[in-house]
């Protein structure tokens, strides 16, 4: 009896270990699809997120490139590579007006490229039909220029970028703190380095705007604000003499002034800045402006005296204690000024032979650059003296001298006159020639050893300005217009980054 009952039991459980089985199997399979899906999920995330990284560097790529190539002194600037592709440095890109820099791969035509990819961003900004009815230029990239083009290495992939300028409407800002709308659509927007504005004032604001695409369809837009910003450079008087116990002497000729009141037009920028002090001095601690003042011939009004000759912010005759940037006020801040200056300059002249007891060579009138005009002020520097002899030109621009500058007054320079290093101007002759916007004198170097050592005090030295009775021309007159035309691009300025859509 107990026999039977054990095989029913065993009856009962016939089975129940392939349920198990099936079970367990069936477990698995659940895990491992989970597995599967997730697995591919993962990769499809990475996919994704590798495709979004690479078109959004790309992007980044174009902008980069393009931000590079609008500073003057890039080697493969728009300025050098593609002249007419954009208006001169300084000259306002007028609304309507719009560049495009070509990427095409190698299987694609620069000519059908804007087809390919179209630019719906430039509508979405200026009002439907703007690119239609806009002015057009288009340049290759750097990879499709040689010899970058001859390397056979692909380069970033983006398609174009876009440059144009903006104006309130575009952008959706008000701009000026005094127009409570509408939105400006016809006026370009500039930045004074504080904020913006649609008054002129400053440097003009372009928009870059970079269009990338990857061979799986991915697609990014990326959009620059960007300015050039100008070297920081401010001048408190006409003639700046940076340092202590000054050294001075003038012509006593009536023609010699020193007019601190703004003078000059040039361009748009028309004068009519605060005026600022003919003869400021740093120092007000030594005896500068006794030596200053001693200088100056005594008495009334010309013919029998000039002391109404140093005119400006100030009672005549205008000399003061004036403070000039941080940066001016150590010789280490000042050889830094002197580096970033050459670093920016157009011309940079290295007169040899050099004279062993000095350290200097000297150029003459011959090295100075000839294309520099009215309407291409350019940065020069002289590393060494500069004597200028029987020159009747004018020069423009920014002139950095390390040396001595002697100067003949027959020649004229409209922009920036900055003699630091040996820190002395002289002239010994007359002439009939002026500096109009301002003129600089620092002495960071001593010139009785050679290689150069730095003066022991932190502060500059004593700067000379040496003209004698009967030399000098007409004098220094302060522009400030003539000082922005000729200060130098330091490079642009992102004064905003986003991403943007068709």
């Amino acid at each position: 009896m107990k026999t039977l009952n054990r095989i029913r039991k065993r009856q009962k459980e016939t089975g129940i270990a392939l349920l198990i089985s099936i079970f367990i199997l069936l477990l698995i399979s659940v895990v491992a699809i989970a597995l599967i899906v997730s697995s591919g999920t993962e990769s499809a995330l990475a996919g994704n997120y590798r495709s979004a990284t690479g078109v959004y560097y790309a992007a980044q790529a174009g902008l980069e490139e393009v931000r590079g190539r609008l500073y003057p002194k890039n080697p493969s600037s728009f300025q050098s590579t593609a002249p007419g592709f954009l208006p001169s440095p300084g000259v306002t890109l007028a609304v309507g007006s719009v560049a495009y820099v070509l990427n095409p791969s190698p299987t694609e035509a620069s000519g059908t490229l804007l087809a390919t990819y179209p630019d719906g961003g430039y509508d979405n900004e200026f009002g439907a039909g703007s690119l239609a009815g806009a002015t057009v230029t288009t340049t290759p990239s750097v990879w499709n220029t040689a010899p970058l083009s001859a390397l056979g290495v692909p380069g970033p992939l983006y398609k174009w970028v876009r440059i144009n300028a903006v104006t309130e409407k575009s952008i959706s800002v008000l701009v000026a703190p005094y127009n409570s709308g509408p939105l400006d659509a016809t006026t370009p927007i500039f930045y004074d380095g504080t904020q913006l504005n649609i008054t002129n004032s400053g440097s003009q604001v372009l928009e870059i705007t970079a269009l990338a695409a990857l061979p799986n369809g991915s697609q990014k837009i990326l959009q620059y604000l960007a300015v050039p910003y100008p070297l920081s450079l401010s001048f408190p008087a006409a003639l700046t003499l940076d340092g202590q116990n000054v050294q001075f002497s003038v012509p006593t000729s009536s023609s010699f002034w020193i007019d601190g009141n703004d003078h000059d037009s040039v361009g748009s920028c028309s004068p009519g800045a605060a005026p600022v002090h003919a003869v400021g001095y740093t120092n007000n601690s030594d005896s500068s402006n006794s030596n200053i003042s001693g200088a100056i011939p005594p008495g009334p009004p010309p013919p029998s005296g000039r002391r109404n000759h140093y005119i400006g912010a100030a009672a005549w005759p205008n000399l003061a204690y004036v403070g000039v940037l941080p940066n001016l006020q150590t010789v280490s801040g000042l050889n830094a000024l002197v580096q970033n200056i050459t670093q920016a300059a157009d011309t940079i002249v290295n007169p040899t032979p050099v004279d062993p007891t000095t350290g200097l060579g000297t150029a003459t009138e011959s090295d100075l650059p000839g294309a520099m005009s009215s309407s291409n002020p350019m940065t020069t520097v002289v590393n060494g003296n500069l004597n200028v002899s029987g020159w009747h030109s004018t020069g423009y621009g920014l002139l950095l001298v390390t040396g001595e500058f002697h100067y003949d007054p027959d020649a004229s320079w409209k922009g920036i006159v900055l003699v630091i290093g040996v820190g002395k101007l002289s002239s010994f002759q007359s002439g009939s020639g002026d500096f109009h916007g301002a003129v600089f004198l620092a002495k960071t170097t001593d010139t009785t050893t050679s290689p150069y050592t730095p003066l022991s005090s932190g502060a500059p030295g004593i700067p000379n300005f040496a003209f004698t009775a009967g030399s000098g021309g007409d004098g220094i007159y302060y522009s400030n217009c003539w000082i922005q035309a000729s200060m130098p691009i330091a490079g642009y300025k992102i004064l905003s980054f986003h991403e943007t859509s068709q």
